[in-house]
């Protein structure tokens, strides 16, 4: 006879927990990672081997090994087994911060967020694959893959040191993992960018490395686990209403990873009175979150604070660059000094509380709401009154009125460049809230102005004593070898110095890029590339910010010592001496100098502000502003007054700024204050951390925007070059906004093949150190030539090709008088036929003698390639038809050389020469509200290769055609057909020109 249960035995079996070893959580989901993956790689060989290997580049037998993404995402039924065994991982990650969670730091909360958006990531490469959408499945990848690297690192310093052989095996683990980076990505470039045969398979064997490393270094979380003799309870603890799973100690946790000994036993929580959680609770956890909240927002307003400033002289040079003259807008720039409005008193008092604080900031914003703004000139006040309020703000932060520690400070400016500096690597080369883009040309303005107003509401309502006040509050230690603090002089000219040198070279990744850049040789770039390698920039300054943040005393020491100067003012000098690699090695060494100085620069003008605060920050304010004038006079010369003295002489600008930012070292004979500064506690962990996520997203960025392909011609199987050129006037368009997506969007709508463009040396800050190619290179595929440099002294000249560039050569055309004007010359694979192109921008008219002198070196440059096929894309300000000494004559009689069509008398500065080929169509398409000059293309056909043309006569380059009587590829883009008041598209027309094929072509 059974027997019946009691209410009594009923209420011991509910209250009688089960209790599960959490060590088989990891167990479990090591053995289920590991078998969906092996499992999905079994019958993806067994069943679809060849079609698994097989890739975008080569199949069988150059690949033979399968990637991670084409084994569990392409086939039936490996896909399916492996969605079904992957499983759940949040678990893991939740138990790890249980056991390493303490009140003294905020890394096992970072490790968390890591480790949740890691298994986030991965859910979503697992069920969102390749074949469902490409892009996705890849940006989650390397989403899974960078957050790997904080998760690991930070599991390391979490684990308890008792525990050897768990932190033994995750230093080994970890150090395999990383190792295993360098040559992934260097194979997935062979692959991606060079697209060689069985580079993907060398790939794929270090995509799987990594998979099992990952997977191991996630099981060693059993052996913590165990050693903590973690339990997960599930069913009745006595909590009120508690009906779901709860983690709960049987044991008190290792002595490294627990604040105190818990009281109670596993017993004794089973046995103690229900209990009911408070409200309160979630506001205490939300507390120890609260430094790292507070401590994102200063480094997100510090980004701010360099997109408004930025954002300032490129908005009042838009009016210089139409008026090539002094056009009034100029005196927009002293807006930088409004910290001299300091010296009053009633104004400095209300700035230094916290409402004031708050509302000069508020006031600020205002720079960023001015993309709505559609009127330049009204855009420029409202920049120029965001860079008052700014400034004023910034000079009352730097001399530390919230207790943070003005080396805290030096790091908050640090890190806001680097986010700057990554947002535009990431969004083409513009800054994402600047008020000069807007949804269409690349803006994310309302995202941006939302996340700063709830960056200012954290700060207003953060406690008093800065972003770490309920923990070690970041320390600035000071040594002074006198009781006053340094005159005011020296201090405020080297932070002026400094600012100047962050913003003209490291405000965007690729200026350094651009100072070393020199073309192509043998097919290969002779120096690093913007797209590329910004992402090498990036780390310099992300290395060189970590310095005076992990440096010991005597290190600190070292940051002002003249030796250390020596080494950045040699760095200085490499990087202006010399160029490609060498150059560029020279601009990172620079890079990481400026950045490990700032706070010591920052903390020396905070010591001198003391009763001076108006005049040191406004002498400093001044020094940026001379040396940014001095900047651009040394290409601007003939438009500013007494600008020839400074003429090509970048040499005496990065001296001068070099010389300025001498004075805030410790030189042996001078008598001066000395001052050592960082930051510790929590704060130091957190700038750690970001600088590693930083540096980590840089590359992350590189590698999501690689080309999935080569370039390819528009028209490959006719043999058709098109070929253009266009004057776009600094990226800037008639409204003062960016227009690379203007120009992209007429590009390929017209299928330009070989494109030269000018006035397109953008590294500068009146142009926002920007790169003009990067839609086009990124977007459309091409390959690129910059051209001269900003150190240069040119306005600047860019090809792009569809086309392999053989080798190409930068040109300074002789200026005597005027601007030096740049050429460079290329040679193209034009279907297995080597072409010579050159781009050219000649000087203006007022200088005569430099025209002649620049047409007679173009000319020399295309007759030395007599009998090549050459296609000449430039700006010569002649007349068409005029005789010697005009540019005209010169090129065409000398260069041998034909007009592209010699009965065109409209044309004034844009001219296309070609020789060696059939020209098809040719057509001035009107300017639109892109730029002021037209854009003129031309449509040529390439002789059979071994073959030349036939007909080369006055009679039988001229004879035109109807585009019925051509082929249909031959024809230009209808929707452009048409006059000012009809036809055309966004503002663009033409009535193209066709000319027929001589007879007897071989094509």
């Amino acid at each position: 006879m059974s027997q019946v249960a009691t209410p009594k035995d009923k209420e011991k079996r509910q209250q009688a927990p089960w209790l599960l070893d959490a060590s088989y959580v990891a167990r479990a989901h090591t053995i289920l990672a590991s078998t969906a993956f092996t499992t999905a790689l079994v019958f993806a060989l067994l069943l679809h081997y060849k079609k698994v290997v097989k890739n975008g580049v080569a199949g069988y037998p150059d690949e033979w090994w399968p990637s991670v993404s084409a084994t569990i995402g392409d086939w039936y039924p490996e896909r399916n087994l492996f969605q079904i065994l992957i499983g759940p991982r949040f678990a893991l990650v939740i138990i790890q911060y249980y056991l390493t969670q303490i009140s003294t730091s905020s890394l096992p909360i970072l490790v968390l967020a890591s480790g949740l958006i890691r298994t986030l990531a991965c859910g979503g490469w697992v069920y969102i694959t390749s074949t469902d959408d490409h892009d996705v499945h890849d940006v989650l990848m390397i989403t899974y893959i960078v957050f790997n690297i904080p998760w690991m690192v930070g599991s390391i310093y979490c684990t308890p040191k008792e525990n050897i052989a768990s932190l033994r095996r995750r230093r080994l683990i970890a150090t395999m993992f990383f190792g295993s980076i360098v040559p992934l990505i260097y194979f997935f470039i062979q692959h991606k960018v060079h697209r060689i045969p069985g580079a993907y398979t060398h790939y794929s064997l270090f995509e799987w490395a990594l998979i099992v490393l990952d997977v191991t270094f996630d099981s060693v979380a059993e052996l913590d686990f165990k050693a903590a003799n973690i339990q997960i309870s599930l069913g009745s603890l006595g909590l009120e209403s508690s009906t779901s799973a709860q983690l709960e100690p049987t044991l008190p946790r290792a002595p490294a990873v627990q604040e105190a000994t818990l009281k109670p036993a596993a017993e004794e929580i089973l046995s103690t009175q229900p209990i009911k959680v408070k409200p309160m609770l979630i506001f205490n956890i939300l507390s120890e979150f609260r430094p790292a909240i507070s401590f994102c927002a200063d480094v997100y307003l510090s980004y701010i604070f360099w997109s408004i400033f930025t954002s300032l002289i490129p908005t009042l040079f838009f009016f210089s660059v139409w008026e090539l003259a002094i056009a009034g807008t100029e005196a927009a720039l002293f807006s930088t000094l409004s910290p001299i409005l300091l010296a009053i008193t009633p104004l400095h008092i209300w700035c230094r509380t916290r409402g004031g604080q708050t509302t000069l900031w508020a006031l600020s914003f205002s720079g960023l709401a001015a993309y709505a703004v559609d009127s330049p000139m009204q855009r420029l006040l409202v920049v120029a009154f965001a860079t008052i309020c700014l400034n004023i703000r910034q000079a009352v932060s730097w001399t530390d009125i919230e207790g943070t520690g003005v080396a805290y400070q030096g790091i908050l400016m640090g890190l806001g460049l680097i986010v700057s500096s990554l947002s535009k690597h990431a969004n083409h080369s513009n800054n994402p809230v600047w008020p000069q883009v807007t949804d269409d040309s690349g803006g994310y303005n309302k995202i941006g102005i939302t996340l700063a107003c709830l960056s200012l509401y954290e700060f207003y309502t953060r406690p008093s004593r800065g972003p770490d006040a309920s923990k070690k509050t970041p320390k600035l230690e000071e040594h002074a070898s006198e009781a006053a603090g340094p005159h005011w002089v020296a201090p405020a000219i080297a932070l002026g110095s400094l600012i100047f040198s962050l913003h003209t070279l490291l405000s965007d990744s690729s200026t350094l890029i651009a100072w070393s850049w020199t073309g192509y040789a043998d097919r290969k770039p002779l120096g690093p590339q913007p797209h590329l390698h910004g992402s090498v920039t990036l780390i310099a300054q992300c290395v060189g910010l970590l310095i005076p943040i992990i440096a010991p005393a005597w290190g600190q020491k070292a940051l002002i010592h003249p030796l250390w100067f020596a080494y950045g003012s040699s760095s200085a000098l490499i990087m202006y001496q010399y160029r490609n690699w060498l150059g560029y090695a020279g601009g990172l060494n620079l890079a990481v100098f400026l950045m490990s100085i700032i706070p010591h620069v920052l903390q020396g003008a905070a010591l001198a502000s003391k009763g001076a605060m108006a005049k040191t920050y406004g002498t400093a304010w001044l020094v940026t502003c001379l040396l940014d004038l001095a900047s651009v006079w040394t290409v601007a010369y003939a438009f500013v007054p007494g600008g020839v003295y400074l003429r090509e002489r970048t040499d005496l600008v990065v001296f001068a700024q070099m010389l300025c930012l001498g004075l805030a070292f410790e030189w042996p004979r001078l008598k001066r204050t000395k001052t050592y500064a960082h930051v510790t506690g929590t704060v130091s962990s957190h700038a750690r951390t970001l600088l590693a996520l930083l540096s980590i997203l840089s590359v992350a960025v590189t590698i999501y925007k690689l080309p999935t392909r080569p370039p390819h011609p528009y028209s490959p199987g006719p043999r058709i070059l098109t070929a253009g050129i266009w004057t776009v006037h600094f990226g800037i368009d008639n409204q003062g906004r960016d227009s690379q997506r203007k120009i992209r969007d007429l590009v390929h709508d017209l299928k330009i093949d070989v494109l030269g463009l000018l006035e397109t040396d953008l590294h500068r800050i009146v142009y926002g150190n920007r790169d003009l190619t990067r839609v086009l290179v990124e977007e459309l595929g091409y390959y690129v030539d910059l051209g001269p440099g900003p150190n240069s002294h040119t306005w600047g000249a860019v090809l792009l090709s569809k086309y392999p560039i053989i080798n190409s050569t930068h040109h300074l055309l002789p200026s005597p008088h005027g601007e030096l004007a740049p050429a460079i010359e290329a040679y193209l694979d034009v279907y297995g036929t080597e072409v010579q192109v050159v781009v050219a921008h000649n000087g203006q008219e007022e200088d005569p003698l430099d025209r002649e002198l620049q047409a007679r070196e173009l000319a020399r440059i295309m007759a030395k390639a007599y009998p090549a096929p050459t296609v000449f894309l430039g700006y010569v300000v002649t007349k068409p038809g005029a005789s010697e000494p005009a540019p005209y004559e010169i090129m065409v009689r000398d260069g041998l050389v034909f007009d592209v069509d010699e009965d065109d008398d409209d044309r004034w500065c844009e001219y296309i020469f070609y020789r060696g080929l059939y020209r098809t169509s040719y057509a001035r398409l009107s300017r639109g509200h892109v730029t002021d000059t037209e854009f003129q293309v031309a449509q040529f056909v390439l002789p059979r290769h071994g073959h030349s043309v036939t007909d080369e006569s006055l009679d039988a380059r001229m004879m035109r055609s109807f585009k019925e009587d051509l082929p249909e590829a031959h024809w230009l883009p209808m929707e452009y057909y048409g006059d000012l008041d009809k036809g055309g598209k966004n503002g663009h027309f033409y009535h193209p020109l066709y000319y027929a094929i001589p007879e007897g072509a071989v094509i």
